[in-house]
């Protein structure tokens, strides 16, 4: 039986991976481009086209703050802002109420 694959990003190469999914022993995966690590991302991402700079900012932060692109048992991986005006009302929100940053990032409507 095959295991299924999962997404890697290089964020400076704005390159998506197809590879197999991780086990224990595997080690640190290395873009074929430019030789840095790959962010193992999750199955359930979808890369941004490569000259979309905005979405890619946007999801250098997500990356950055811990967010991940994992499925759950019945659906996708949840709410993820798509652009950085979402991205701001966030952080503002994280700041104001003490809420981790990584939480505030996937709550999807904001009180």
């Amino acid at each position: 039986m095959s295991h299924g694959k999962t997404s890697y990003v290089c964020l400076p190469c704005r390159a998506s991976y197809k590879q197999p999914s991780p086990s224990y022993h595997d080690h640190n995966r290395i873009c074929p481009r430019c030789a840095e690590p790959l962010i193992h991302v999750g199955s359930a991402f979808a890369a941004p086209k490569r000259r979309d700079t905005a979405a890619w900012r946007t999801l250098s932060v997500l990356l950055h703050a811990g967010v991940r692109f994992h499925k759950s048992c019945c659906c996708g991986p949840g709410y993820r802002p798509r652009t950085l005006s979402e991205i701001r009302e966030r952080m503002a929100y994280a700041r104001a109420t003490g809420e981790p940053f990584a939480q505030a990032l996937v709550r999807r409507n904001l009180p």
